[in-house]
């Protein structure tokens, strides 16, 4: 079949990113002797100057590795509530969802300690020879994509009003950052190289744990503090300081953790537990029936969106790091029969979560007013334009900013990562280290009691959700996609697509499953400010065949189309392991990711 680009094939290294001077830089670290883990470290931090506007050092990052000669692990980089952050005191200041932008929505910050640990248990470099590329765009400069500056100018009038510290770095001289010039946060720069400077004594890994504690204890620690005490206006049109403290930032480092699972016609996907979206993903496989319909057919798409809301119906009621989240029940085969049997020829407009284990779900009051249609709350939520760059407001809120990268070395060592977070229109730029807190606690609710209400020391739910698949117990592929709540819908039809699809050249099809026609539904309540939704919504790509839109219009469904190249942001990298061959593939929405490899 015809694709934009070939999926690429070789032996020696595979990188995929959705910003190519991040692929071009982990394959660097690659020809340079370096592993699957120091490229992925080399490429996170320069999507962090790349693409500030889907990331930075201040956010999270959860991340799947399949090491040659281990197990599958997640290495959680999604950073807990502070201890100050309670429902009480948020509602105590007259809010009654946690604000979208500001201090006050800022997690303990994961990203950082979860890369840096990352290259200290399975990399071979050290932090300074992954951090030079990051450095050296930072510093000297780079040409930045269009949507920087156009983000920067959604949110100029709050920059010059009121974040003054995010004017200076974003709008050097009144202007923000423009194709072909080249743009420099020279902030950022001293700040990775003064972490350099102060963490050079002893061996690899003590220079590295040094760097860490500089981050949860150091000038690091002491300036995301001093930012969080600053008044800030936010998304709820206030000035509020934050409560992230140096007890926080001190107490918490990421951490390890069994990967969530599911098999499916002798594939097992992998994916980040209960606290993300990702076993939303293993139950739009675990409620398909055992045949499906022709791929790409008007039947076919209504079944994976019908089997989506009712996944999400159970992501809304069930997951969250404040309970524990029963997936044992919810991926189980006869919880998912009777899920099944609620897919009818006709599209819901409801949500209906579960009741696995007979135990009654629960959800947010905002989120049963909604999908009621009750007066006074609006469904809002209007879809992202589907590459998964941001939906900025002028004040700052934003759907689904996130940067992926995928990675696989000729040992067979096998990275996904999905960063995101610490957004340029997230918080203002702490001045003296040229990046902004996160914003991840607004997907925390203030209802009481909630598997996701916001509780100190635990991790709103995230949409963050990287993939790493294995055949017959061997891993074979990894991928995954920005995009906010759609992430694992355009994941899902990636995957199928690779596992139903003709092989290309002997290998998997990556490039194909990537471009063909995607899409995604909003009939569920959204992970970010302000928690809309849109029952009973499909959004296509244009390119999608016309007897297909018009019996998913037939069929109840409330047809959004888009445009050609719209929906998702796909990366993925391949391993064969009869052969060796390693492949590659990268989105072309948007023009900017790209795979590399040789």
């Amino acid at each position: 079949m015809f694709t934009t680009r070939p999926t690429l094939q070789g032996t020696f290294g595979m990188v995929s990113s959705t910003h190519w001077l991040a692929s071009q830089s982990a394959m660097a670290v690659l020809e340079d002797g370096g592993n699957a883990y120091d490229a992925a470290v080399a490429a996170g931090f320069v999507l962090h100057v790349v693409e500030p506007h889907l990331n930075g050092p201040a956010g999270e990052v959860p991340i799947i590795i399949a090491p040659a000669d281990g197990r599958v692990q997640v290495l959680c980089g999604q950073g807990v509530a502070p201890a100050g952050a309670t429902a009480a005191h948020y509602r105590s200041l007259g809010l009654e969802l946690v604000p979208g932008t500001g201090p006050l929505a800022a997690a303990v910050p994961g990203a950082f300690d979860a890369w840096l640990l990352l290259l200290r248990d399975h990399g071979t470099k050290t932090l300074a020879e992954v951090l030079k590329y990051a450095i050296g765009y930072a510093g000297e400069g780079h040409a930045p994509v269009e949507r920087v500056g156009q983000t920067v100018e959604t949110v100029r009038g709050l920059f010059e009003t009121e974040w003054q510290s995010s004017a200076d770095v974003y709008l050097p001289g009144g202007k923000p950052p423009a194709p072909g010039e080249l743009f420099r946060n020279p902030a950022l720069a001293a700040t990775w190289r003064r972490v350099i400077a102060e963490s050079t004594a002893g061996d690899r890994v003590t220079q590295i744990d040094t760097a860490r504690a500089i981050w949860r204890e150091g000038f690091i620690a002491e300036a995301l503090v001093r930012q969080s005490n600053r008044p800030t206006r936010d998304t709820s049109g206030s000035r509020h300081t934050g409560t992230l403290t140096a007890g926080d930032l001190a107490g918490w480092s990421a951490s390890y953790e069994a990967p969530a699972t599911y098999d499916w016609n002798g594939w097992t996907l992998c994916k980040a537990g209960g606290w993300s979206q990702g076993p939303a993903f293993l139950q739009q496989l675990a409620v398909l029936p055992g045949e499906l319909p022709e791929y790409g057919s008007a039947e076919y798409v209504h079944l994976l969106i019908e089997g989506c809301k009712l996944a999400m119906a159970d992501r809304e009621a069930w997951y969250g790091d404040a309970d524990e989240v029963p997936l044992d029940v919810l991926l189980s085969d006869g919880y998912n029969a009777e899920r099944r049997a609620l897919v009818t020829g006709t599209a819901s407009h409801e949500l209906r979560p579960g009741s696995p284990g007979g135990r009654e779900p629960r959800l947010s009051a905002q989120a049963t007013a909604v999908a009621a249609g009750q007066p006074g709350f609006d469904a809002l939520g209007t879809p992202a334009d589907g590459t998964g760059e941001p939906t900025v407001a002028e004040d700052g809120a934003t759907r689904g900013d996130t940067c992926h990268l995928d990675i696989v070395d000729r040992w067979g060592n096998m990275i996904s990562a999905t960063p995101s977070g610490g957004w340029l229109q997230s918080n203002p730029v702490v001045p003296e280290l040229g990046f902004p807190l996160g914003t991840r606690l607004q997907m925390a609710w203030l209802d009481e009691g909630l598997p996701n209400s916001l509780t100190p020391g635990r991790r709103p739910r995230t949409t963050l959700t990287p993939s790493l698949a294995l055949r017959n117990g061997v891993p074979v592929l990894a991928f995954g996609t920005p995009g906010g709540d759609q992430q694992d819908q355009w994941q899902l039809h990636f995957f199928l697509a690779v596992a139903l699809r003709a092989t290309v050249r002997g290998g998997l099809d990556l490039q194909g499953a990537i471009d063909a026609p995607n899409w995604h539904n909003d009939s569920f309540p959204g992970s970010f400010y302000p928690r809309g939704m849109q029952p009973g919504s499909v959004t296509v790509e244009s390119r999608m065949a016309r007897e297909t839109i018009e019996g998913l219009r037939r069929r109840g469904h409330l047809v959004t189309v888009g445009d050609a190249w719209s929906e998702g942001r796909l990366c993925a990298v391949a391993r064969d392991p009869e052969t060796g061959v390693l492949s590659a593939a990268a989105n072309p929405r948007g023009m900017q990711g790209y795979a590399v490899g040789r």
